[in-house]
């Protein structure tokens, strides 16, 4: 998996701070970990339409206050949001639904992300979530280690609903470096039998305060083994934190990117990265 192509295809004024993103029938549907709104993007025209998830929403919440939405899954047409943990205002999952274009619910996940934490050994000041799968049975939540413990960990969790019983499963992982310091995960999709994920370098020992940006790696994992079969630099810049399925052949992949830029500008960029299938 030595070669990649990465180029940046459009540019969407008015969304900042991308944190994750599901395309879906020509449309982007973005996260912002500043904000409180969901972003649908039509891609053919270039419509920009804004949905709230929270209770008066603004576009660049107070970092104290802001939800943090950091991870975004769907399944069938239900959109699942996130919150990272990293905070106790940052605890909360949204349901939306995309038919009805509408919030169904929003989950208070404090209890749940404590179970997380003690079954893992995951201290709360080490805890951020940053990537989410949901398969219908099964729920992967992703643990960016950029605390000072660096531990990235996958969590498993049976389960249709996160609001029934469940099983739980915690898996640690070793991401690659980048002048000393150590990757974590950003995001991650489920594609057939493989998990592809985003790690990103950054200079900090907080899940809070941000440090200078090294690059970031894209990544595979075998969801029967759940080892890792590849990893690869694609970035030497760029904070990547949204991964989507954008195209698939018999041949090679296509995703759709989105960068975290840490500021309050509104614009997007979204690049594609293409990789060989073997």
């Amino acid at each position: 998996m030595e070669k990649f192509t990465l180029e940046i295809l459009f540019q969407i004024i008015g969304i900042g701070s991308a944190s994750g993103l599901i395309y879906q029938d020509n449309s982007l549907f973005v996260i912002s970990d500043n904000s409180g709104y969901l972003y649908e993007y039509n891609i053919d025209n270039s419509d920009l339409k804004k949905h709230e998830i929270i209770a008066n929403p603004t576009e660049n919440i107070a970092k104290n206050l802001k939800p943090d939405f950091e991870s975004i899954t769907n399944h069938n047409d239900t959109l699942y949001i996130f919150g990272s943990g990293s905070t106790a205002q940052r605890n909360k999952m949204v349901e939306f639904d995309l038919k009805s274009k509408t919030k169904i619910a929003t989950n208070n996940l404090t209890d749940f992300y404590a179970v997380m934490q003690n079954f893992s050994g995951i201290k709360p000041e080490d805890f951020n979530l940053e990537g989410a799968i949901f398969d219908g049975e099964n729920w992967y939540l992703f643990n960016r280690g950029n605390g000072k413990t660096n531990e990235n960990a996958i969590f498993t969790i049976h389960a249709k609903s996160l609001g029934e019983e469940f099983s739980l499963i915690s898996v640690d992982y070793k991401l690659p470096k980048i002048k000393g310091v150590r990757s974590s995960f950003t995001d991650a999709i489920l594609v057939d039998d493989k998990i592809y994920f985003l790690a990103t370098a950054e200079d900090t020992k907080s899940t809070y305060n941000d440090g200078e940006i090294l690059g970031s790696f894209i990544g595979r994992i075998d969801l029967k083994t759940m080892k890792i079969d590849y990893t690869k630099k694609i970035s030497s810049t760029n904070k990547f934190e949204g991964l989507t399925l954008y195209k698939k052949s018999n041949n090679q992949i296509d995703f759709l990117l989105c960068e975290d830029n840490d500021t309050e500008v509104l614009k997007t960029t979204i690049y594609k990265l293409t990789l060989p299938l073997k």
